[in-house]
């Protein structure tokens, strides 16, 4: 069945934002007390903001309460936001504007599918923000992948049946979410090693068109 959507994840698929991520994290993590480095913050990748936080916070005997944790989330996504204010165009990732338009021209729909609640910041500081036929993320929905949610929801928007959906993803629990709702899979990057991924790529630099839609 040939491919009628492409969905993309945001962050490290279309532009990079781990460095910003991290910095964040980091921030947070040395006012707490905890020790928190690189490596663990690749255990963040494709995970809720929620979620991050708990994994961090067991790393010390402290007890949060629930209104404490609410405000650790806030105040590392402020972090995080101010952050987000020097990215530019500059940081979109290698290739991903020639795609995009190859898909347009082909009439192929393009559609984001990330669960940050960032996804319109982002958008707009790297000026793609009226450029998707669709965009799902993290302030529509109330599951976070693996849950097929945020993916279901970006092909009703560009009204595309899952199964001639494609996802190109670079977290394992976007490779899941993708799989959950019966779309085919790219992994690029840190999920170019997921063995359930229908295609595997360094990024989308080594990639054209025909090879996407031949999945």
């Amino acid at each position: 069945m040939s491919i009628e959507a492409v969905i993309f994840d945001l962050d490290g698929v279309i532009v990079s934002t781990d460095e910003k991520h991290y910095q964040a994290w980091k921030k947070i993590a040395d006012e707490e007390g905890i020790s928190f480095d690189r490596e663990f913050n690749e255990r963040f990748r494709g995970v809720s903001r929620m979620d991050c936080l708990e994994m961090l916070i067991a790393e010390t005997d402290k007890e949060y309460s629930a209104e404490e944790k609410k405000e650790l989330a806030t105040r590392k996504n402020n972090y995080y936001r101010d952050l987000l204010q020097s990215l530019d165009e500059n940081d979109i990732l290698s290739n991903v504007i020639n795609i995009l338009e190859g898909l347009k021209e082909k009439g192929i729909k393009i559609a984001v599918g990330s669960s940050s609640r960032n996804t319109p910041l982002i958008l707009k500081q790297i000026g793609l923000d009226n450029y998707f036929d669709g965009v799902a993320d993290g302030n529509q929905i109330t599951k976070s992948k693996p849950d097929p949610e945020v993916f279901l929801l970006a092909a009703e928007k560009v009204g595309v049946d899952p199964e001639k959906c494609l996802v190109v993803e670079d977290a394992d629990a976007g490779i899941e979410a993708a799989i959950a709702g019966g779309m085919k899979t790219v992994g690029v990057a840190s999920a170019s090693s997921n063995l359930k991924a229908d295609l595997k790529l360094k990024d989308l630099s080594v990639v054209n068109i025909e090879d996407l839609l031949d999945v």
